[in-house]
């Protein structure tokens, strides 16, 4: 191959960065690639373009930030740490805590967290420090409170074990009640569709292989220049889900991309914005940046299914979900992002403009990202209590044509508050309780039968299902007993409140 043709095909990264430094450099975001690679060609486009920009700005749970805060006098060793009320991490050196981004306040709950510490900070804020010690011969402190603002700390470092998702998995929710989750609000009956990040913007999705991307890149995290330290936790790049673990100065970030939130029912989270500068040099990278949402596909999954695998209820490409609405068996059903594209964008354009203005140079990775790793569930040398394990098995029933007061004779002998009720062929359809008969008693009317007063929706576990969500059932719709059913919705047993206390120590309920 002649040395011109092979110039034409590859860039080094000093020719980039010499072209960064005398100004020259063409820098486009990851949104503008894909029509000049349509416009140009792949080759045209690599001569063409020498940095591609990235950017997302989402809810990034696995976050936080390491904080020195020099020694007091008489000096402590602090052994519990609170700022603002938010429990932080005390295992750390004498006067070093890391707080994430989750924990929630002692006093306020979800209202406040780890997130909000940060970004009260980022503010200019002041914060309360509160911290304990046993105390010992050389930190003999053991108390100490104090009002402090970011200038005050010596190091004030973000690290993150978990940003970037190259992609989500969207959710619905084929229940007939509403469920709070980490991926918003889902309405019954999949009344809705929420995803989360950035597409054709994303970091990973533009550098899927992780040539580019790895340990030492420069980055754009929070609005101050940052770095990639590796792979992130959970990193799963096989299935598409690759994450990344990034760090950066505090003191310079900005408000606008670092923004506290609370999730209903789930608790508190963080917002990051975070974004890569890619360099263009070759045929394969030209190729990745030229992604579009059209390109990138996600499961919509069933979050009724409380488990780790949730059902598939269709794919959608990223084109799709940004569109508004998604047909779901036969209709339209509205999307809504958990995360913004446009302060995405926002954060793709800041990043070009520090690369077109000298302010950031790049690098490949000083150590590669592994991009065939797998993530693996947890390790459970023990398999946690099921409903089978602790049902009653000898479960008293009724049919649905018998008299109440049959119902109410087996309801008296004492051996339940609950009965299932079953039609002809043996199937589950209705319950009745102790309350329920004693209404049908004092009010008598035209109700004589045991189907004229059971209850028709009848909440149910399944025998393998674990205890756990057993008993959130039981607090979610505020009833005391679940009618245990196998496939065909034949009783096969029967958990109560009683039965859990015995396994609990009566510690479940609250």
């Amino acid at each position: 191959m002649h040395e011109s043709v092979f110039l034409d095909m590859h860039k080094s990264i000093s020719q980039i960065n010499e072209r960064i430094r005398d100004g020259s450099a063409r820098v486009v975001t990851a949104e503008e690639m894909p029509a000049i690679v349509a416009e140009l060609g792949e080759q045209g486009a690599l001569k063409e373009v020498d940095v591609v920009t990235t950017g997302t700005f989402g809810a990034m749970c696995s976050s936080g930030a390491f904080f020195n805060f020099g020694h007091a006098e008489p000096p402590i060793r602090m052994e519990r740490i609170w700022l603002n009320n938010v429990e932080a991490y005390g295992g750390l050196a004498a006067v070093d805590t890391y707080i994430g981004a989750t924990q929630q306040s002692d006093t306020r709950e979800d209202e406040y967290g780890g997130a909000h510490v940060l970004e009260d900070l980022v503010a200019g804020k002041s914060v309360e420090l509160r911290a304990s010690s046993r105390g010992t011969d050389c930190y003999p402190r053991r108390t100490i409170t104090t009002e402090l603002l970011l200038e005050n700390l010596n190091q004030a470092t973000m690290c993150n074990p978990r940003n970037a998702y190259q992609r989500y998995n969207a959710a619905t929710n084929t229940t007939d009640r509403t469920l709070h989750t980490y991926m918003g609000t889902l309405l019954p009956g999949c009344g809705n569709i929420s995803y989360s990040g950035a597409g054709l913007l994303n970091p990973i999705s533009n550098d899927p292989h992780f040539r580019l991307i790895g340990s030492g890149v420069p980055i754009f995290l929070c609005g101050a220049q940052g770095m990639v330290v590796g792979e992130g936790t959970q990193h799963s790049p096989a299935g598409g889900f690759g994450t990344l673990m990034v760090t950066g100065d505090m003191k310079q970030m900005s408000q606008d991309y670092m923004r506290a939130a609370t999730m209903t029912g789930y608790g508190v989270t963080l917002y990051v914005g975070l974004g890569i500068p890619l360099p263009v040099i070759d045929i394969d990278v030209v190729r990745a940046t030229a992604v579009r949402d059209e390109d990138i596909s996600v499961d919509i999954l069933d979050y009724a299914i409380p488990s780790r695998s949730r059902p598939v209820i269709r794919k959608a490409t990223y084109a799709e979900l940004r569109s508004g609405s998604i047909e779901l068996n036969g209709e339209e059903v509205k999307t809504s992002s958990l995360s913004s594209f446009r302060r995405a964008r926002q954060v793709a354009a800041e990043l070009k403009g520090w690369v077109e203005q000298g302010k950031m140079q790049l690098a490949l990775p000083t150590r590669p990202i592994d991009a065939k790793k797998v993530s693996r569930p947890m390790h459970q040398s023990t398999q946690g209590p099921r409903v089978l394990d602790i049902m009653d098995r000898q479960v008293v029933s009724i049919h649905e044509d018998e008299e109440i007061k049959t119902a109410a004779k087996k309801l008296l002998r004492g051996e339940t508050n609950h009965l299932p009720v079953i039609n002809g062929a043996g199937i589950l359809v209705g319950i009745v309780t102790t309350f329920d008969i004693s209404k049908a008693v004092a009010n008598p009317g035209k109700a004589h039968l045991v189907k004229d007063i059971m209850k028709t929706k009848v909440i149910t576990a399944k025998p393998e299902e674990a205890v756990d969500i057993a008993v959130q059932k039981l607090e979610q719709y505020n009833i005391s007993a679940l009618p245990v059913v196998d496939g065909d919705h034949r009783v096969l047993g029967i958990l109560t409140a009683m039965n859990l206390g015995k396994l609990f120590g009566g510690r479940w309920l609250k």
